[in-house]
């Protein structure tokens, strides 16, 4: 029987045997999960022996959930997550345009997982259809639990419409409005706290990696009172680590007074290598990133702009079959490890879907159990796997590659650790 992961003092403690609970997902979730669980396990045996072990506990969530107790997100599931603290997760339905609320959104949202953390990388082999992928090497923190994504909406002609619409009357702004009698609404919050809780953990991250550049991106040209905050918030948590980083807010303001000495402060920083802190305006971010990724290492932003960033950044490498992704809320040690793409109903039961992301989202989940090892061990596994053309259909780059299915690339990955 397995052991419960706690937070004490601050500290993640694991023990040698603890139990992760998965959700094997809907769709092509349980082929993908039947792959990559065994590497999982060979991964763990070839490091630790017998020393260390998971133990893997089934909950329900999504299809299977809702067909077996008429819940989509039963709360012993919610339970079992908040009791075992990290957990593991395949791909869930999200119906578009009606239906129930998107479960992955849920799932942030009860467990408070502000940090959606998105390590893109390329790997040798991968198809690109930019000219210089090895470039790419960012990892984004998407702000998860505010913004559009609080579902905060008011449909057209309801009664929450007609109340909104007589509130901008009376403060003078319903001449925005082109079309109130047919409008829709979503409102957008965003927080001083939840703003600076996602800044300081993209801050910690980047500083424990050495990583020398964090850049915030939003639209605060537009949006002023909301991403225009948060760009301000985030430089304002940049400012309590003092001298051991550099903003672009401290360049601008030395500027103001010397421009010689600004340079010179941004070309000692840099020379040190200190942590870097700008911003960026989130559609020059889309040109930049594609242009000269090279200069963007860490991004903080906010929920939407990330879920477009994740994506587009995610084609450059290989597409989302080479995206992992986790929720994570690093005030409460409470984790959720994903894979980023969707349910793919109409390639169920083919065995020929590519189980990368939920492996590479495994590798960070060991990352976070400070079982780096084993995560170091099964992204070895993949880059080999992929430089030799030993892939699934979807990564192959020539006529020569070994195209495997779902279940013989888990057990290639299990034979060559």
């Amino acid at each position: 029987m397995g052991e419960i992961i706690k937070l004490e003092n601050g500290q993640l403690r694991v023990p040698d045997y603890p139990t992760i609970p998965f959700i094997k997902g809907d769709g092509i979730g349980p082929e993908i999960w039947a792959a990559a669980q065994p590497v999982f396990d060979a991964a763990v045996k070839k490091v630790y022996g017998g020393t260390r072990r998971i133990t893997w506990q089934p909950v329900l969530a999504g299809q299977a959930a809702f067909e077996q107790t008429g819940n989509w997100l039963p709360d012993a599931t919610l339970a079992a997550l908040k009791r075992y603290l990290v957990a593991i997760k395949g791909p869930l339905t999200t119906p578009v345009g009606g239906g129930h609320r998107s479960i992955n959104v849920t799932l942030r949202q009860e467990l408070d997982l502000y940090a959606c953390v998105r390590p893109v990388r390329y790997y040798p082999g991968s198809p690109s259809p930019v000219r210089y992928p090895e470039r790419v090497k960012m990892t984004l923190f998407r702000e998860n639990t505010e913004d559009i994504y609080a579902g905060i909406e008011m449909g057209v002609g309801t009664e929450a419409a007609k109340g909104l619409t007589a509130l901008l009357k009376e403060q003078r702004q319903l001449a925005k409005v082109r079309f109130p009698a047919t409008s829709a609404y979503s409102i957008k919050p965003v927080s001083k706290e939840g703003t600076t809780r996602l800044v300081r953990a993209a801050i910690e991250y980047a500083l424990r990696n050495n990583e020398l550049t964090l850049t915030l991106v939003h639209k605060g040209n537009i949006m002023k009172q909301t991403e225009g905050a948060f760009k301000n918030w985030g430089y304002q948590v940049a400012e309590e680590y003092g001298d051991r980083l550099f903003t672009m807010a401290q360049y601008q303001a030395l500027a103001k007074t010397s421009q010689h000495q600004a340079d010179q402060a941004l070309q000692g920083a840099r020379a040190q290598k200190k942590l870097i802190v700008n911003d960026v305006i989130c559609d020059n971010f889309l040109q930049q990133s594609l242009l000269h990724p090279e200069n963007f290492a860490v991004i903080a932003t906010l929920n939407l702009n990330g879920d477009y960033f994740s994506d587009a950044l995610a084609a450059q490498v290989g597409g989302i079959g080479i995206a992992p992704g986790a929720n994570i809320n690093y005030q409460t040690g409470q984790a959720l490890f994903e894979a980023t793409h969707g349910t793919a109903p109409q390639f169920v039961g083919q065995n020929k879907m590519n189980p990368t992301p939920l492996l590479l989202s495994g590798a960070m989940m060991f990352d976070y159990l400070g079982w780096e090892a084993v995560g170091d061990l099964i992204r070895q596994g993949i880059a080999q796997a992929i430089a030799s053309q030993h892939v699934t259909a979807d990564l192959a780059t020539s006529t020569a590659a070994n195209v495997l299915s779902t279940s013989s690339f888990g057990n290639y990955l299990v034979s060559h650790l």
